[in-house]
């Protein structure tokens, strides 16, 4: 806690430098990409509805039933909480740069695999993405 009223109390009797920037500019980029990853499962919901729950003979376009709705967006914010506790925690014994860079190939790794979502069933598909996610 000390050396965190520490680095505080550095930057705010500091004057404006370059630091400042890039610390406001990496913070903002972890808030964003959270934002970015939990709001816009909403919209490839409704995309995965029409893909792999199409009923040709219905008229209208399929949709993912509310079950497996409120999983994908469940395991999203659990997901978001554990990663941001555990990886916190190994920030604070590994250090930051380290993990930072370990969280971001993750993050591009699991981005990929979740992206090719192994299986032909839905419920193949569904199982991957959220274990991917």
């Amino acid at each position: 806690m000390a050396n965190q009223l520490g680095v505080l109390n550095a930057l705010d009797a500091g004057k404006t430098q370059w630091y400042h920037f890039t610390a406001i500019v990496i913070a903002g980029m972890g808030f964003f990409t959270d934002a970015y990853d939990l709001f816009s499962i909403s919209l490839i919901t409704k995309l995965l509805g029409h893909i792999y729950y199409f009923d040709a003979l219905s008229e209208k376009p399929g949709t993912l039933p509310p079950c497996i709705v409120a999983v994908v967006n469940g395991v999203g914010f659990c997901e978001t909480l554990a990663g941001q506790l555990f990886f916190g925690w190994l920030g604070d014994k590994l250090g930051r740069k380290r993990v930072y860079g370990l969280t971001l190939m993750l993050m591009v790794i699991f981005s990929i695999a979740s992206g090719l979502s192994f299986g032909k069933s839905p419920d193949g598909v569904m199982a991957t993405l959220c274990f991917f996610r």
